[in-house]
Formats: structure tokens, C-alpha cells, sequence
């Protein structure tokens, strides 16, 4: 038995560990960057109800262009998470994993244990650093996702540059009106009829 010299000496955390929740974002701008889109199905499944959010009143393009709501308000309480990843298994964005920090202790245990958006935003370089297989994964799923929306676009665009432009009929001069019988009237002579000599 071997004993580690905490915390001068460290084991390294498995792939599989996982701790508390975070917010993947890509780029460089974690605010323009976020994956998360506020759609709450992770503050909807949480078993202890530790997450928080508000949703955005606008859109603002996210890290591929597409204008997406974002999460005014994105709060976990790490006092209160049991770590169990739900959120991570429901979310359909790929935007909020799990972290490996577990060195979170504080003197004041209410306000102080309460991550706040800003807390909870980390890159999608530190998800790799932290589950390189994981991330590997996701970053596949999520370029080939990109790319079938990207053909389904061009495909439609296609479709609508080679559908023909229905050809308008000309309108044709009307014809002069021709006499119309009256109920009862005498039909007006023929032009071309004859006098009689």
C-alpha cells in the first residue's frame, strides 16, 4: 500500500470521474460561444432542483451564426447537486458536462457554493484537457450534425434554383361584343343580306 502525499502529491483522475456540472462554450468568447440555449430541460430533470435559469429575452448568433436564445441567468447550487449527470444525459446540446475539480470547500457554505454562469463557463480546450475520449466523441457528433444541416440547406436551395418559373399566359385582346337578342325584339338585319330590287 502505497500512501500519496496529499496535496503535494496527486493520483490522476480516471476518464469516468466526474464531480459537478459545467458550461461548455467554443471559442474564445465564453458569452458568444455557450452551447447552452436556456431550454431548461436540465432545471426540469435535476432530481434535487439545484439548477437555476432565466431565459434571454433576444437571440444573438451563437458560435455557428444561428441566432439562439441564451441563459440570462444559469446558476447551480453545489451544495445541493448529488452529481448524478442527468443533466448531461438530457441535454440535446452537448452544452453542460461534467468537471473533475473537486476541490470546491469554502468558509461560508450558502452564497459561496452557489456557481454563477461565469463560474460554471469553461472551453471546449479544458472538456478535452479533462475527457479527452468524451470530448473526441461530442466534437465528431457535432461536426457531422453541422455538416448533414449544411447539406440539407444546399440541397433545398437546389431544389428551389431548379424548380422552372411558371410560364403567365399573355391576356388576348377581348373581342368586340356582338349583338345581343333581346326577349321579344326583332333580330337586326344582316349586313350581307341583299335589297330587294
Amino acid at each position: 500500500m502505497i500512501t500519496v502525499q496529499y496535496p503535494e502529491e496527486r493520483n490522476p483522475l480516471p476518464e469516468n470521474y466526474r464531480n459537478f456540472p459545467i458550461l461548455i462554450y467554443d471559442t474564445v468568447d465564453a458569452a458568444a460561444g455557450l452551447r447552452c440555449v436556456a431550454c431548461k430541460i436540465c432545471e426540469k430533470e435535476c432530481p434535487p432542483q439545484c439548477i437555476y435559469i432565466i431565459k434571454s429575452d433576444d437571440k444573438k448568433p451563437d458560435y455557428m451564426g444561428k441566432p439562439q436564445f441564451y441563459p440570462k441567468v444559469f446558476d447551480i447550487d453545489i451544495s445541493v447537486c448529488m452529481s448524478c449527470q442527468i443533466c448531461v444525459e438530457v441535454c440535446p446540446f452537448e452544452a453542460i458536462k461534467m468537471d473533475k475539480d473537486f476541490e470546491l470547500s469554502k468558509r461560508e457554505r450558502f452564497d459561496a457554493l452557489l456557481l454563477r454562469k461565469e463560474e460554471l463557463s469553461k472551453s471546449n480546450e479544458y472538456y478535452h484537457k479533462i475527457h479527452p475520449v468524451e470530448a473526441a466523441a461530442v466534437d465528431a457528433n457535432l461536426a457531422e450534425a453541422a455538416a448533414a444541416a449544411e447539406a440539407k440547406k444546399k440541397a433545398a436551395a437546389a431544389a428551389a434554383a431548379a424548380k422552372p418559373t411558371p410560364v403567365t399566359p399573355n391576356p388576348t385582346t377581348p373581342s368586340a361584343p356582338g349583338p345581343t337578342s333581346v326577349p321579344g325584339a326583332t333580330p337586326p338585319e344582316s349586313s350581307s343580306s341583299s335589297t330587294k330590287s
